[in-house]
């Protein structure tokens, strides 16, 4: 089986940073396009951004400028820079990796993080 661990949320000033982080694993074999979706209470999950395997990105309109998507493949990790943070980024973040174990790729999620932005 596979798991998606995230961290690094917390909760920050307007303007600030916060960076977090999501690990897979498990019986990995092979890993594609892994993602960062965020639901703010009331409101359906968004997508962030995203990244396949080969470093292609993808940002959602309302982040672009402000935050980066990377991935350290040999570690099977992926990360989320948020940079001068807003109250609207408020939300709870999830890890999303679309995952090949022994048999064809999976969606897999993980558990999410709290990103509370507030003076």
């Amino acid at each position: 089986q596979v798991q998606l661990v995230e961290s690094g949320g917390a909760l920050v000033q307007p303007g600030g940073s916060l960076r977090l982080s999501c690990a897979a694993s498990g019986s990995i074999s092979r890993i594609y396009t892994m993602a960062w979706y965020r639901q703010a209470p009331g409101k359906q999950r968004d997508l962030v951004a995203s990244i396949t395997s080969g470093g292609s990105t993808n940002y959602a309109d309302s982040v672009k400028g402000r935050f980066t998507i990377s991935r350290d493949n040999a570690n099977n990790t992926v990360y989320l820079q948020m940079n001068n943070l807003k109250p609207e980024d408020t939300a709870v973040y999830y890890c999303h990796g679309f995952i090949a174990t022994m048999s064809s790729p999976l969606n897999y999620w993980g558990q999410g993080t709290q990103v509370t932005v507030s003076s």
